[in-house]
C-alpha cells in the first residue's frame, strides 16, 4: 500500500507523527478554552469569545510565521514559536479568566504563535521522498492523519479533564505540542530544508493568481465545513441531544479517513485541476441529501457519506499549492490554506447560526450544498488561471530542499528577501 512506502521512507514516520502531536494544541484550543472557563465560573458567551479571539491571532499568526520560515528555516521559528504559544496558555491557565484584558491578550498571543508546523511539514515532503507521486501520497496522507487528530483531541482534552482539571488539560497538551515541535525541529530534514531564494514583494506568496484562485474556492469549502456544525447542533437538539451530535460528528470524520484513505490508495494521473473541480462537485452532491433529516441512525451514515469526498478535496488542494506557490515561499503558501480554512469555517458558523434560528436545521444543512457549489463555481470560473501556472511547470530536478516547480514571476525588483 502507498501509506507504507512512505512510513518506511527515512524520517517521514518521525514527521508526521512529531507534527500531529505539536498541533495537538492548535486542535484541542478551542475545547480547551471552554471547558477551562466553565470551569472558573465564567460564562459561555465569555469561552465563545476567548475561542473566537484566538481563532482570529491564529489565521493571521500562521501566514507570517510561514513566511519567517521560508526566510530564516524551520527550527529557529517553529521552536521559538511552540514556546511562545505554550507559556502564553499557561498564563492564562494560571491567571484564569480575571483580569479580561489579561485573558484576551494570552489567548491572542498562542494564538499568534502557533508554530506553522502543518505547512512546515508538507515544505518537507519533497526533501523526503523524492517521487512526486510518493509526495502526493504523503499528501492524502497527511489529510488522513488530520481527521484522526481532530478526532483524538477533544477525548483527550475531556479525559485530562476528568482525571485532574481543565487547567491541568491546558498545560499538558501544551506541553506536549512543544515537545512534538522539538521532534520534527531537531530532525535532519528540518535543520537541512532551505527554501528556494525568493524574489523580495510584499504580497509574498500572496502575488500568484492562481494560488488566490484556489484559496478564494477552498474558502467557500470552509464555509460548508463551519456550516454543518451548527446545524447539527439545531438538528441534535430535536433528536437526542449532545450523544446524536457527537456521533454525527464521529460519522463526518469517518467519512473523512474512509475518502483519504480510498484517494491515498492509488496513483492519479491526469491534471489536478480537473480532479479538484470533480471532487469539489462530488462533495457538495453529497452534502444535499442532510436536508432530508432523518432519524439518527440514517442522519449518521449521510454524515458519513458527506465526509467522504472531503480528505480527497483537501489533499489535492495540497498539490495545487505546492505548484502555483511562488518559489521561496511554499511553507506560507500552505500557511495561508490553514488560515482561508480557519475564516471559512468561522464565517459558515456565523452565517448558518441566524439561517438555523430563522429555517431550523432543514435550511441550516442547506448552506453546505450551497457553499460546495460556490466552490466550484469559482474553480470554473478560474480554470484559465490555474491551468496556465500547471503548463508552466519546470520538471527539471533541482538540488534545492524547495523544490516548487511554479514559474517564478518576475519583478522590476531584483533584491531577494
Amino acid at each position: 500500500m502507498g501509506y507504507l512506502e512512505i512510513l518506511r521512507a527515512r524520517h517521514a514516520a518521525r514527521l508526521l507523527v512529531g507534527t500531529l502531536v505539536g498541533r495537538l494544541p492548535n486542535a484541542t484550543a478551542a475545547i480547551a478554552i471552554v471547558l477551562f472557563v466553565r470551569a472558573e465560573g465564567g460564562s459561555y458567551s465569555l469561552a465563545g469569545a476567548l475561542v473566537a479571539v484566538y481563532g482570529v491571532a491564529n489565521a493571521v499568526g500562521q501566514p507570517v510565521l510561514g513566511r519567517l520560515v521560508d526566510l530564516h528555516g524551520q527550527p529557529r521559528v517553529q521552536l521559538s514559536a511552540a514556546v511562545l504559544s505554550a507559556l502564553a496558555m499557561a498564563a492564562f491557565a494560571f491567571t484564569g479568566a480575571e483580569p479580561l484584558p489579561l485573558a484576551y491578550a494570552a489567548v491572542a498571543a498562542a494564538g499568534l504563535f502557533t508554530p506553522p508546523l502543518e505547512g512546515g511539514l508538507r515544505a518537507l515532503w519533497s526533501s523526503v521522498l523524492r517521487k512526486e507521486g510518493q509526495v502526493h501520497t504523503a499528501y492524502a496522507m497527511d489529510a488522513v492523519a488530520q481527521e484522526v487528530m481532530f478526532t483524538a483531541g477533544p477525548l483527550l482534552v475531556t479525559l485530562c479533564t476528568s482525571l485532574w482539571s481543565a487547567q491541568a488539560a491546558l498545560l499538558v497538551l501544551n506541553v506536549i505540542g512543544v515537545l512534538g515541535a522539538l521532534s520534527v525541529s531537531v530532525s535532519p530534514p528540518s535543520r537541512a530544508w532551505r527554501s528556494a531564494p525568493r524574489e523580495a514583494h510584499w504580497l509574498g506568496a500572496l502575488r500568484s493568481p492562481g494560488l488566490l484562485a484556489l484559496l478564494g474556492a477552498l474558502f467557500f469549502v470552509g464555509i460548508a465545513l463551519g456550516s454543518i456544525t451548527v446545524a447539527s447542533v439545531s438538528y441534535a437538539d430535536d433528536n437526542g441531544g449532545d450523544v446524536v451530535y457527537g456521533w454525527l460528528m464521529a460519522g463526518i470524520g469517518l467519512g473523512a479517513l474512509i475518502g483519504g484513505l480510498s484517494y491515498g490508495a492509488r496513483q492519479w494521473t491526469g491534471e489536478p485541476v480537473r480532479r479538484l473541480q470533480a471532487l469539489v462537485a462530488l462533495l457538495a452532491v453529497c452534502y444535499l441529501p442532510l436536508m432530508l433529516i432523518p432519524g439518527a441512525v440514517a442522519m449518521t451514515l449521510l454524515m458519513v457519506l458527506a465526509g467522504v469526498f472531503l480528505a480527497p478535496v483537501i489533499a489535492c488542494a495540497f498539490v495545487l499549492v505546492d505548484r502555483h506557490a511562488p518559489r521561496g515561499t511554499v511553507t506560507e503558501a500552505f500557511s495561508w490554506l490553514v488560515t482561508t480554512f480557519t475564516v471559512g469555517t468561522s464565517v459558515g458558523t456565523g452565517l448558518t447560526g441566524p439561517v438555523v434560528e430563522a429555517g431550523g436545521a432543514l435550511w441550516g444543512f442547506a448552506v453546505p450544498g450551497a457553499a460546495g457549489a460556490v466552490s466550484l463555481l469559482v474553480l470554473l470560473a478560474t480554470r484559465r488561471v490555474l491551468a496556465a501556472s500547471a503548463r508552466g511547470t519546470v520538471v527539471a530536478a533541482s538540488l534545492e530542499n524547495d523544490p516548487n516547480r511554479a514559474v517564478e514571476p518576475r519583478f522590476s525588483s531584483g533584491d531577494r528577501a
